[in-house]
């Protein structure tokens, strides 16, 4: 089965469902920098563009349409305009694409805001979209990364799996949990580069007096230090690095630093053989890591939907 991905990212959903066994057709993004990093990592062709500016006759037909489409609109984190902010009103344009192409399955996802924004109308309309409008049918499920995705980080996201065919949505299950065996520190690299260092930050002293273990994970909240009790990395976000929430901290065999963006990833699923442009900035890096998804929860679900076909 052919996939096609809006709001591509650094491809972290076609990932997923290539480890999955899909063949991947297509994909769509328009930031230039995740699209070197994308071009880096995978072969097939990628649409460099506005998705406004992409029309559904110009790609390819295929059975599963991916879209985890901006989700700022939604979050906690932002404004929570919803469809009245720009961002939030893509889902509009992806509705284009369904109704061009007829996907025999749509995949979404999003924040986990996006069940109650607005008082759950919001998701109300997507259901309504999707099911009434378009007769598909719709199973969604809050799922988080350190629950189904076997790696330490606490993200969790609402996952839509639409069909076209009831029959084949029927056999259809979301993923069960899985117990978690890796640790934060299995992810960590011993040391790293001297510039992730907070030796000559003028916190250093308070984030040495306040960060102890080793086995955790830290963030730095503008005037005070927060550990994660629960031995998890935080969710990551998009604006790590970029002067918002700052890239989690840690304690490594040297001294007490951030993570780096190959650490980041890590904690998205992402392989040591997944490659990061060496010309892009640390902060562009920590941007599309924090964008995207954890890979094994889609590759996760992409089996379960691979697995409704064949039943």
């Amino acid at each position: 089965m052919k996939v096609g991905g809006l709001f591509a990212g650094i491809g972290g959903i076609e990932l997923g469902f290539k480890k999955a066994g899909f063949d991947i057709s297509w994909a769509n993004e328009i930031d230039k920098n995740a699209c070197i990093t994308y071009r880096h990592n995978h072969k097939h062709t990628l649409f460099e563009k506005d998705l406004n500016d992409l029309q559904p006759h110009e790609v390819e037909k295929i059975d599963i349409l991916t879209g985890g489409f901006p989700c700022q609109a939604f979050s906690i984190a932002g404004y929570q305009k919803g469809f009245r902010d720009d961002r939030g009103n893509v889902f509009f344009r992806i509705l284009d694409f369904i109704d061009e192409l007829e996907p025999q399955v749509v995949f979404l996802e999003n924040v986990k805001n996006l069940v109650g924004h607005d008082k759950g109308k919001t998701f109300e309309r997507i259901l309504y979209e999707l099911e009434d409008v378009r007769k598909y049918t719709v199973k969604h499920k809050v799922l988080n990364s350190c629950e189904y995705g076997g790696v330490p980080q606490n993200r969790e996201r609402i996952y839509i799996v639409a069909f076209k065919d009831k029959n084949v949505a029927s056999k259809f299950t979301f993923p069960k949990e899985k117990k978690l065996t890796k640790k934060v520190t299995d992810l960590f690299d011993d040391t790293a580069d001297e510039k992730f260092y907070y030796t000559k930050s003028r916190y250093y002293k308070q984030l040495k007096e306040e960060m102890q273990n080793k086995d955790t994970v830290y963030q730095w909240r503008r005037v005070y230090v927060r550990e994660n009790k629960s031995k998890l990395c935080p969710t990551l976000t998009a604006n790590m690095g970029t002067g918002g929430h700052n890239v989690p901290l840690i304690i490594d065999k040297k001294d007490i630093r951030k993570l780096t963006p190959r650490e980041c990833a890590r904690f998205q699923g992402f392989p040591d053989t997944f490659k990061f442009p060496e010309k892009l900035a640390n902060s562009a890096l920590y941007k599309q890591v924090g964008n995207s998804v954890t890979v094994p929860v889609i590759e996760a679900i992409a089996r379960e939907i691979k697995k409704a076909f064949c039943v």
